[in-house]
């Protein structure tokens, strides 16, 4: 599986990825996805629907985040390190 990761193209993971934030973005912010949801009767886990519709959104943004750095991290394209320039360890003095 790694190796199929690595071999993807980074155009094919980032539009994946642009596909469900936006999609989550859209359920966020656009009012009438959440009206609609917000007229839906009963309840899901004992919580009204329209609760539910934030948490399910915040949950699914979240999942994307960690997906998308354990596929970075799968890629090596992490940035782990991080490099001081030569001002910064000598006390900051320019």
């Amino acid at each position: 599986m790694k190796s199929y990761i690595r071999n993807l193209p980074s155009t094919v993971i980032d539009t994946a990825f642009g596909i469900v934030y936006g999609a989550t973005l859209l359920a966020a912010l656009f009012p009438p996805l959440y009206l609609a949801a917000s007229g839906i009767r009963g309840g899901f886990l004992g919580m009204p629907f329209s609760i539910a519709y934030w948490i399910l959104d915040a949950l699914v943004i979240g999942l994307a985040l960690w997906a998308k750095y354990a596929i970075e991290d799968v890629r090596g394209e992490l940035d782990e390190e991080i490099e001081l320039g030569a001002a910064a360890t000598a006390g900051g003095a320019a």
